[in-house]
């Protein structure tokens, strides 16, 4: 089936569920709602009753209809008694809808609540392999087609039970003509039920291509200002142009199966119908039928084909309901590659062992091993001790590792060998939450939500008060950048913060964390970015909040390195110097490359000689 595949990639953590295994999971989704399908059951069937006796009151009206007598008063009774069961039927129907909609709808509710929660708790491994726009897909498309699909088998079923009732009344009025009716059902069903594998497979493949048409979209609009500074719009309507190609290709061998039963079917049931109105007919001519019978007994016909017809169309539509339900659940079910060890809930003590220290955390790397994938060892017996309190400064080239070390201790991702401590405890034992409570990461590319700039910093804290939130944000600079903002606190940021500067925005971000007060603060390269007026507010306001404070700095500005306790010079994932700012210069080793190339001309003493020249 490579040819099907036609280029599309299939996701790394997609499954393949039985049919068994699928309906048992629907299934504990409807569970708590099995009261009201009770309800839902009892109005299909009371339902299928009323359509039913208004038909058979067709038929005796036909059979009057060639009586003498008191035919207008009959006839007058039967109009009356088929518009009360029409009627009835129509309330039956609304009663059935209703329920069948309020538990469909609580039913993707949850289903959807489960898929964005798992979504959420998987680990930035998880999306530096998928993109967000197939996640995206997953928990909103594939939900919708799922929810479509439900409403699709509650019809279904309600004209499965009204065949259920027509044939057997059938059977009371010619057993010969039923059971040539039922001979012929098999062979519909048969044909239908053999179709369902590959109307599955290429259903799933039809959302694959659907997911990856929303992810390049997603992307080319999250990118769009810099594919116009770079010109690149007509490349990147090239690029949606062929998945757009891709999509129509898998979308019409999709559509081209899902009908390709039913001409089939159509063919075999028009030669049933035949073979069956000329048996009919020729018993009404000798008497062993009635006009009104006969009527009735073709009105069923109907009815028991319409389903069998329908089946074709249920099961490949049905399939569409599966490949999304599959799609969820492959989603839900795939396991995070972060793991904390199953002691972790109990993590009574790991306040207590915070207070012992003070304010800070230490943290221990023993021996550890960590790579992003098999290809590239990141980290190799890599040890490293950081004392409660200690500003420890690591530096190195790009692809050193620096913000590897920043990652796992955040436990972004999982390492591979060794053992990393934080405050004394296995970083693994201790749940995720209680750990990065504790810690204050400000990256290099803050990002900001949709809100004011108050939200902004209040989203490390939310039950902060205004004045503890403005006074996080005056501690930085003395708050003159607040004053600058131009409706203070309540100034709208815009999408990602578009609205304020991209100096504004990292002091946003810092302010965030200084609400939080976490016990470790770690600045990856968070000044690198910002201009040097907005790098000495922000160093003011940083040198007085991390005092007893354990931080880690990754940094490209002499400023943030010069204020550490210590230093670390890495290099390929290893330590190669390290020692105070002083003590590495005059060594005159790696650190000292690294100073000459990034920070002496940040130096006072660089700008004083280069004025004399």
């Amino acid at each position: 089936m490579g040819w099907l595949m036609d280029g599309l990639d299939t996701e790394a953590y997609d499954r393949i569920y039985s049919d068994r295994n699928l309906v048992g999971r629907i299934m504990a989704y409807f569970r708590p709602s099995r009261g009201r399908l009770v309800f839902v059951g009892l109005a299909l069937a009371a339902a299928a009753l009323s359509e039913f006796a208004s038909q058979v009151v067709i038929s005796k009206s036909l059979d009057a209809a060639g009586k003498s007598g008191s035919m207008a008063a009959n006839l007058a009774l039967l109009a009356l008694a088929v518009a009360g069961f029409g009627v009835l039927e129509w309330l039956l129907n609304y009663a059935r809808q209703y329920l069948t909609g309020r538990t469909v709808g609580e039913t993707i509710l949850q289903l959807r609540s489960d898929a964005f929660a798992r979504a959420l708790s998987h680990d930035l491994s998880f999306y530096d392999e998928q993109s967000s726009g197939r996640v995206v897909s997953r928990v909103t498309t594939d939900t919708e087609d799922f929810a479509n699909v439900i409403g699709l088998v509650v019809d279904f079923l309600s004209q499965i039970i009204l065949v259920v009732v027509f044939f057997s009344y059938l059977t009371t009025i010619d057993s010969r003509l039923s059971l040539l009716l039922l001979a012929m059902a098999p062979a519909a069903i048969v044909l239908a039920l053999s179709f369902r594998g590959f109307a599955r497979f290429v259903t799933r493949n039809a959302k694959r291509v659907t997911a990856q048409v929303n992810a390049h979209i997603q992307e080319s609009i999250a990118g769009i200002s810099v594919a116009k500074g770079f010109r690149r719009e007509r490349f990147l309507y090239a690029d949606f142009t062929r998945d757009n190609r891709l999509s129509y290709r898998f979308h019409l061998r999709r559509g081209v199966t899902m009908v390709l039963i039913l001409p089939i079917v159509g063919i075999a049931s028009g030669g049933g119908n035949g073979l069956l109105a000329w048996f009919g007919g020729s018993a009404v001519r000798d008497g062993q039928l009635s006009l009104g019978q006969w009527f009735l007994f073709m009105q069923a016909v109907g009815y028991f084909w319409w389903p069998l017809l329908n089946i074709a169309s249920f099961w490949s539509q049905l399939q569409d309901g599966l490949a999304a339900a599959e799609r969820i659940f492959s989603l839900i079910d795939r396991e995070p590659k972060v793991r904390q060890t199953p002691d972790a809930g109990r993590a009574a003590g790991f306040g207590g062992e915070m207070k012992a220290e003070g304010r800070g955390v230490s943290i221990r790397f023993e021996s550890v091993g960590f790579a992003y994938s098999s290809k590239e060892q990141v980290l190799d017996d890599f040890d490293l001790a950081i004392a409660a309190g200690e500003k420890l400064a690591i530096v190195g080239h790009t692809g050193a590792g620096k913000s590897s070390i920043i990652k796992l201790i955040a436990r972004f991702y999982e390492f591979q060998r060794g053992r990393i401590e934080f405050g004394g405890r296995d970083i693994r034992s201790i749940p995720l939450e209680a750990l990065r409570a504790k810690i204050g990461l400000v990256s290099q590319d803050p990002f900001l939500f949709p809100g004011t700039v108050l939200d902004n910093i209040r989203y490390a804290k939310p039950d902060s008060s205004d004045g503890e939130v403005e006074a996080a944000a005056r501690s930085l600079g003395r708050g003159d950048w607040v004053d600058d903002l131009p409706g203070g606190l309540a100034s709208p940021t815009g999408h990602r913060g578009s609205s304020i500067s991209l100096g504004q925005r990292q002091l946003v971000s810092l302010a965030r964390v200084l609400l939080k007060a976490p016990a470790l603060f770690v600045l990856d390269e968070a000044t690198s970015s910002v201009d040097p007026f907005t790098e000495a507010q922000i160093q003011e306001g940083l040198e007085t909040l991390m005092r007893g404070r354990t931080a880690i700095v990754i940094a490209h500005r002499l400023s943030t390195v010069r204020f550490a306790d210590r230093i670390i010079v890495l290099e390929k994932g290893r330590i190669v110097e390290e020692g105070s700012h002083e003590s590495l210069l005059e060594g005159r080793g790696r650190y000292a490359e690294l100073y000459d190339t990034y920070f002496r001309h940040q130096s006072l003493e660089w700008v004083e000689e280069s004025g004399g020249r």
